[in-house]
């Protein structure tokens, strides 16, 4: 079995040697790119907890009162999500109810796997789709504490979708390619047989 191309990691030489030189460059460059999107969501996780340590600063120790802080925190928390959602596609992070792949033959893990790919790539579709519509409706709109189009609201949506939509094709292809990017945790241990448990 060949190792997950994962964030920061390049495939094994054998998984390489397996699939398409083309794939492969694609697979690279979509790493660097979870890659970038994990680093902003990170730094945008501590701008937001600065941001909102200043807003309750301000407001409980100096009593003033500050517009910008809430909205901003706001939207740094959109962008981190949507980014942060993405890069869990990417890397299987999401939870997901496994049990039928426990139970059915080995060779169906594959079809329901890219079946569940198939899905999410739907919604995130959905989530470019009305995401755009919903930058359109907002773009005349001001945020008046930002003096910036309402449309920023919405960006991280349609920015998240194209990312999930990318990464979810990518998996599917990658696992058709002979790629392993399902592999579970629970797959490298063995689990022993009631025979070789021995009494303490």
């Amino acid at each position: 079995m060949s190792e997950p191309i994962s964030i920061g990691e390049a495939a094994p030489p054998k998984a390489q040697s397996a699939i398409h030189p083309g794939i492969a460059a694609v697979a690279k460059v979509l790493s660097r790119v979870s890659d970038a999107a994990l680093y902003l969501a990170g730094f945008g996780l501590v701008v937001m907890s600065v941001i909102v340590l200043w807003q309750v600063f301000l407001r409980y120790v100096l009593n003033v009162g500050n517009s910008w802080t809430e909205l901003t925190a706001i939207l740094i928390m959109s962008w981190f999500i949507f980014l942060g959602a993405a890069v869990g596609v990417r890397e299987n992070y999401h939870l997901g109810f496994d049990v039928l792949l426990y139970v059915l033959p080995s060779g169906s893990k594959k079809i329901l796997r890219t079946i569940s790919d198939v899905l999410v790539l739907a919604f995130a579709i959905g989530m470019v789709i009305y995401g755009i519509q919903l930058i359109h409706l907002q773009w005349r709109e001001q945020l008046p504490s930002l003096g910036i189009s309402g449309a920023f609201r919405y960006l991280p949506l349609a920015a998240g979708g194209v990312l999930i939509a990318l990464f979810s094709l990518e998996r599917m292809l990658l696992r058709w390619s002979g790629v392993d990017v399902d592999k579970d945790i629970h797959d490298e241990d063995e689990i022993p047989s009631i025979a070789e448990v021995k009494e303490v």
